[in-house]
């Protein structure tokens, strides 16, 4: 087996760590998330217009998963298998899945407002067409970096073995692209989750009917992703490549993990769709779909 220098800043010991974390997470947020879309399919009840926006955020965060578990590969090769196409290839499905997630958490907080403050409901018309522009502008926003267009610009993480956005170069196209995803992918959706499970909450302690924590969603968003955005948004500013590279590693791979809080928050932890998952497993309907 021919031998591979390791990046700069890493042991044998960090490439086993970090493809063993990137693993672990890719293998639980798989398992999780393939249980809802399977249980989305297979469960006529749970095929509504609201569940559906659970079921496209589900979608995307396999998606998320199979990008973590190619970088696991790739940490215990000790080197990136793919070719420079590859690399792009991996970062372009990897910034879809991202933003499509993120979108996808928007739309359930401005759904969950409807359902539970306004009473409006919800039309699989207008859940299809949300959930058909998230996907395209997902695609539209990530393509922007690929070597065609060159907003932006693809490259490798610091462990070498996966690829993403590269904030080293700070130049006039990655301030303008990051600023602009930071905006329109981080503020405009804590923006609307804040103002949706505020209202909810206000509905909750006006009813004493409390049916879900309503901060843990912002605050989860905000723990995933929030330090790694922090330091890609500073790389406009500032040169990151003077803090330790294993810090600038663990911050994608705690972000890789959001997938799994996703799943526990909005899919077993949702009252609406929680009833047709243990359905799917059991062939039983639980107390929540009896309601």
């Amino acid at each position: 087996m021919a031998s591979y220098p390791l990046p700069e800043g890493f042991t044998d010991f960090d490439m086993f760590a970090f493809g063993s974390a990137l693993l672990v997470g890719g293998l639980l947020g798989f398992f999780l998330n393939a249980i809802s879309v399977l249980a989305f399919l297979r469960v006529r009840e749970m095929q509504t217009p609201n569940n559906f926006f659970i079921f496209n955020l589900a979608v995307a965060d396999l998606s998320l998963n199979i990008n973590g578990l190619v970088a696991a590969y790739a940490c215990y090769l000790r080197h990136w298998p793919f070719g420079s196409e590859g690399c792009q290839l991996h970062a372009f499905q990897g910034m879809v899945s991202i933003l499509a997630a993120i979108s996808f958490l928007g739309a359930v907080a401005w759904d969950r407002y409807h359902q539970y403050c306004t009473k409006q409901k919800m039309f699989w018309s207008t859940s299809i067409t949300i959930s058909c522009l998230i996907w395209i502008l997902a695609v539209f926003w990530a393509a922007m970096p690929l070597p065609a267009i060159g907003w932006g610009v693809f490259d490798f993480e610091p462990l070498r073995t996966c690829c993403t956005l590269d904030y080293s170069q700070g130049d006039r196209g990655y301030i303008t692209y990051m600023l602009t995803i930071t905006v329109l992918y981080l503020a405009f959706p804590v923006l609307v989750l804040q103002s949706s499970y505020s209202a909810i909450h206000a509905y909750f302690k006006k009813t004493h009917h409390y049916r879900f924590n309503t901060g843990l969603p912002l605050k989860a968003l905000l723990f995933c992703w929030g330090p790694y955005v922090v330091v890609c948004s500073l790389a406009c500013f500032e040169d990151v490549s003077v803090l330790s590279p294993r810090l600038r590693m663990v911050l994608p791979v705690l972000a890789k993990t959001s997938p799994i809080f996703h799943a526990v928050l909005y899919a077993y932890g949702n009252e609406f769709y929680r009833g047709g998952v243990w359905q799917f497993l059991t062939g039983q309907k639980s107390a929540d779909k009896k309601k």
